[in-house]
């Protein structure tokens, strides 16, 4: 992985955030009014969660770093001002969950993602 020359967004930065053991490599990825929306089995594509700005995103790094679980970068592809990535992650328990997202990128910062995600249940 590398970086994008014409977006400058940093794959590299965005493996040590996802890998790390908290936000906030992750979180400096985010542009200040980023907007993630997330769709999985219980919120759906009609009403997905949707978390606006850095500081909500920051809840929601910080609740999932704080879970006993690990996270690795699958993949990156970046193209111009958008991005793709597949990332796997495990529970202790051995739960895992799988997440694609999609990224819209501005000024070598996330603008906005698309999540979608399964667990095992």
């Amino acid at each position: 992985m590398g970086s994008a020359t014409d977006s400058a967004f940093d794959t590299e930065t965005l493996r040590r955030g996802i890998e790390g053991t908290t936000g906030n490599t992750l979180l400096s990825l985010y542009a200040d009014d980023a907007r993630i929306r997330i769709v999985d089995h219980v919120h759906r594509p009609s009403h997905p969660t949707v978390l606006h700005g850095r500081a909500q995103i920051a809840e929601l790094l910080d609740d999932i770093y704080r879970r006993d679980m690990t996270h690795r970068l699958e993949q990156c592809v970046v193209q111009g001002d958008h991005a793709a990535y597949s990332e796997s992650c495990q529970y202790g328990d051995g739960t895992r969950v799988l997440a694609e997202s999609m990224l819209t990128l501005r000024d070598g910062k996330i603008a906005d993602q698309l999540i979608i995600q399964a667990w095992d249940e």
